[in-house]
């Protein structure tokens, strides 16, 4: 098998990554964005008021985008499994 073919499964690995992380990193950005908006007009410098409600919004984004996260990695990983045959057919052990 080519490097073509590995570099090409290598690059959708990478962006499955990019892909089932965004919604807990895109809920995370918009509640820090919120909460620093709030601190800077109420001039509260406090460091760890942000944190409690970032875990809580990923926590709950991520239950939301469980089942999508599972599925899309599930079909991920039965094309993977598919394509080993191709992977091995290089003539011989």
């Amino acid at each position: 098998m080519n490097e073509t073919y590995i570099l090409g499964i290598c690059t959708q690995a990478l962006y499955l990554i990019l892909l089932v992380s965004a919604p807990m990193l895109i809920s995370a950005l918009v509640v820090g964005l919120i909460i620093s908006i709030i601190q800077a007009t109420t001039q509260i410098q406090e460091q760890t008021l942000s944190f409690v409600p970032k875990i809580v919004v990923t926590f709950i984004a991520a239950m939301l985008a469980g089942p999508w996260i599972g599925s899309t990695i599930g079909r991920f990983a039965v094309e993977l499994f598919k394509a080993i045959p191709r992977l091995t057919s290089n003539g011989g052990p």
